[in-house]
């Protein structure tokens, strides 16, 4: 195929056929080979991260998004994403002047990849696919962990066999290329740590540990997800009073019926709050909110578990 760069051996090229994968894993990697017709040289699963209730303090959910990337030498990148079939692209990487026209949904990972190729990764053109676990309805921020599982990718098809990408550079990368995003959870999804929280800012003091215990397992607990859905207006919780008090109310028959505790996982509300309770009354607080919004003819929140993951990483 004319502009498609030798692939390095070995990385996500098998991936799809594979049964031990991760199902999102192997789909990322068809869907790359189906969109663009040729295998990845490199797969990423980056999780979702989310704040804590003390400041500073930030970890991952066990909720991937995945990145598929294959490298070019004639310096166009074709996008896609199965969460926007009638939107791939083919787009010339233009790393100066005026970004080209481009899908509502292109226009971040171009300005990712237009970034990198300013700092001499992936300057030749990459394939791309991309594709998350969940939507921004569940209440977890989606950009950040797509953002990260694209810069890995990426850096890596275009890397040397062998070579782990320089999470610190790609760090400092993102934050210039994409200011709106979150630091802090970016920062989450690169550098995690199963079963502990990251500690972000202030930075530490020397002596200070960088990571703190987070287990809400091991100590009896469970974290979910608490998602409200259909609330009418926009989707963030800040601009739309009625899914402010439907989060709200969902929040108060939780506490009512046992939960411990409840926090926003972002820096702005949103449709979802995280939710501590004891393992014992997690059917009991289900079932509370759910009675109240089925009584009121509204839809029944989704709870998601949430395991208190690792960092992102090669699927291999």
């Amino acid at each position: 195929m004319t502009g498609a760069a030798p692939a390095p051996a070995g990385g996500g090229r098998d991936l799809a056929g594979r049964a031990t994968a991760d199902p999102l894993v192997r789909l990322v990697a068809h869907a790359l080979e189906a969109a663009h017709g040729r295998p990845p040289a490199a797969v990423w699963s980056a999780p979702y991260a989310f704040r804590l209730d003390s400041p500073g303090l930030v970890a991952a959910a066990g909720w991937p998004t995945a990145a598929a990337a294959a490298p070019r030498d004639d310096g166009i990148v074709r996008l896609s994403s199965l969460g926007h079939p009638a939107d791939s692209c083919d787009l010339p990487l233009t790393p100066s002047g005026p970004p080209p026209a481009a899908p509502a949904w292109a226009v971040r990972p171009y300005a990712l990849l237009r970034a990198l190729a300013r700092a001499g990764v992936g300057s030749g053109g990459t394939d791309l696919h991309v594709q998350g676990s969940l939507t921004a309805a569940a209440g977890l921020a989606t950009a950040e962990p797509a953002d990260c599982a694209t810069a890995l990718a990426v850096a890596d098809a275009h890397g040397g066999p062998g070579r782990e990408p320089d999470r610190a550079r790609l760090a400092r990368l993102l934050a210039g290329a994409l200011p709106d995003g979150d630091d802090a959870l970016r920062r989450a999804v690169l550098f995690a740590r199963p079963g502990q929280a990251l500690r972000t800012a202030p930075a530490p003091a020397p002596g200070q540990p960088r990571y703190v215990p987070f287990d809400p397992a091991a100590s009896g607990t469970r974290l979910v997800l608490m998602a409200v859905r259909g609330a009418p207006g926009p989707g963030a919780a800040s601009g739309n009073p009625g899914l402010a008090a439907e989060v709200a109310r969902a929040v108060d028959r939780a506490r009512r019926a046992g939960a411990l505790n409840a926090w926003q996982p972002g820096r702005l509300p949103g449709p979802g709050v995280l939710v501590l309770l004891p393992a014992a009354r997690l059917t009991a607080v289900r079932a509370a909110v759910a009675e109240d919004f089925r009584g009121r003819g509204r839809p029944v929140p989704r709870f998601l578990n949430i395991a208190v993951a690792g960092a992102a990483r090669r699927e291999e």
